[in-house]
């Protein structure tokens, strides 16, 4: 659904799951990270809190030039995500894409 909503060019990467199974592994996220930084940040969505610990640990992977180019949204993930992408596509700065994935948890569907 975000790869839908995003423009041409930009990069979404799932690098959730191993080897088809349910869970994370740090270093498929570091390796994601790393094929979706065009040098203006890279914003993560995660789901569990396994993600978030699996996340953070990725970021020990990369150089720190890199790791400071990455923010990891506390978001609900399909709302944030999708809400990201919307705000990556018009241009947004990585701080503009984290806040909009952030307030996707205000989001009333009623």
């Amino acid at each position: 659904m975000a790869a839908q909503m995003a423009r041409d060019g930009q990069r979404i990467i799932a690098a959730g799951g191993t080897h088809g199974a349910i869970g994370t592994d740090a270093t498929l996220i570091a390796a994601a990270i790393e094929a979706a930084d065009t040098g203006d940040g890279v914003l993560v969505a995660v789901d569990l809190g396994s993600a978030v610990l699996s996340a953070e640990t990725a970021l020990e992977f990369l150089p720190e030039a890199l790791q400071k180019r990455v923010q990891i949204a506390d978001a609900p993930v399909l709302e944030g995500t999708v809400s990201a992408v919307v705000q990556a596509s018009l241009g947004g700065t990585l701080a503009e894409v984290l806040a909009t994935a952030e307030g996707a948890r205000e989001l009333r569907k009623r």
